[in-house]
């Protein structure tokens, strides 16, 4: 998918790459809010059906305004093709479906998503695949793991909610040992901040509502992979199965892309301060952030990221407390969706990682006092005043008490 905007740096890119102006010479990308196409004859449908040429016919295979955002995207990320869904999890669902198959074995990161963990705990048995889970940050595990033939390997680094960190090189050199595909989760990296095909990845997955987007607007996500694997796997899978992103929100999700690199560095920035700031409040127990020194795999997150991302976990001293604090907010709101321009924060024990049950959030270090705060693109030290308050309030409480 790589074309003259090769030689462009990444900010260039993300606002020029994969655009296609129709005859009309538009500035901004056209969006084709069409269901289907037509042909000037029947033997150009039946030539396009057969593969014999090259022709839109029908928005649920393919589309000019969704081609162009797979396109830029691509380029973006250094992979060879793309394909867009029409959600993150559409994303994750069609990349392990479509390989899969009754007698495999895939091995995940415990630390999951929770609809991620649902597909490869719940899903995944129904349809004869057996799932082995281990901890991401223990290489070991994945050495035992991975010592016997496996199809496909499944991870996020850093992990949601708590900002785990994976050895990328180190498990894909074992994945690819044992003849396994590794598919990346990068969302909380986003395609700026980690390059996970330069780290021996062979699939990345994006859920493009946070980030890309990245302001509260649409649903979108996306597969990147090797050309080959993309057309003879994915491809068909998605073209018949039909998990697909509408024009109009790949539309939106070019516009986003133009200025994803000024949202991600602001967020950034605003999320290490952030970091820093409540690691010295009273009432946090404890502050998760990969860019500071006191994140257990600092230096690992340090080799694989060029910054500590947009997310900030702590935790309180449980879920009265939790809820406390949260409900006394009144600039950051209470949501489970991250990378949008507005702060954001959330109780992952009864909300994105409820159902995972209450073992498996002990076992991934989820208390119920954790918070996981997305942090946007406000004045830091409005967001500091807003916890600040917050936070207040809880001591009054307790004091009270």
């Amino acid at each position: 998918m790589m074309s003259d905007n090769a030689s462009y740096r990444t900010n260039t890119r993300l606002i020029h790459s994969g655009t296609e102006r129709s005859p009309f010479g538009e500035t901004s990308e056209a969006m084709f809010l069409t269901s289907g196409f037509v042909y000037d004859s029947a033997e150009q449908a039946e030539a396009t059906f057969k593969g014999e040429a090259e022709h839109y016919q029908y928005s649920r295979f393919g589309n000019p305004t969704v081609s162009m955002f797979e396109r830029r995207l691509a380029e973006i990320e250094g992979a060879e093709a793309c394909r867009a869904t029409a959600s993150g999890m559409g994303a994750v669902h069609a990349a392990l479906l479509s390989h899969l198959k009754a007698g495999d074995r895939l091995v995940a990161s415990r630390a999951l998503f929770g609809s991620c963990f649902w597909i490869v705990s719940t899903l995944l048995p129904r349809y004869g695949i057996e799932s082995v889970f281990v901890d991401g940050h223990d290489l070991d595990q994945w050495r035992t793991a991975l010592s016997q033939p496996t199809a496909m390997v499944l991870l996020e680094s850093p992990s949601n909610p708590m900002l785990d960190i994976v050895d990328l090189q180190a498990v894909a050199d074992l994945a690819h040992a044992a003849g396994a595909l590794v598919v990346v989760d990068n969302v909380f990296a986003t395609p700026l901040l980690q390059r996970p095909f330069e780290l021996g990845a062979d699939v990345v997955v994006y859920s493009c509502t946070k980030h890309i987007d990245g302001q509260g607007r649409v649903l979108g996500g996306a597969v990147l992979g090797r050309a080959k694997w993309v057309e003879d796997v994915l491809q068909p899978f998605i073209r018949n199965t039909g998990p697909t992103l509408s024009a109009f929100n790949a539309w939106v999700l070019l516009k986003g892309l133009e200025t994803l690199a000024l949202r991600v560095d602001a967020m950034c920035a605003n999320a290490a301060r952030m970091a820093d700031w409540l690691a010295l409040q009273p009432g946090i127990r404890r502050v998760w952030y990969p860019a500071r020194t006191d994140h257990a795999q600092h230096a690992l997150a340090m080799r694989q990221m060029s910054a500590g991302g947009t997310l900030v976990t702590f935790e309180l001293d449980g879920k009265a407390a939790a809820f406390e604090v949260m409900n006394r907010l009144r600039l950051i709101a209470v949501s489970n969706n991250l990378g949008d321009s507005r702060s954001l924060v959330t109780h992952p024990a009864t909300t994105t990682h409820m159902r995972i049950g209450a073992e498996e959030r002990a076992r991934l270090g989820i208390t119920d006092g954790v918070v996981r705060m997305s942090v946007g693109l406000e004045d830091v030290l409005d967001l500091q005043d807003d916890l600040g308050r917050a936070l207040t309030g809880l001591s009054r409480l307790r004091a009270a008490e």
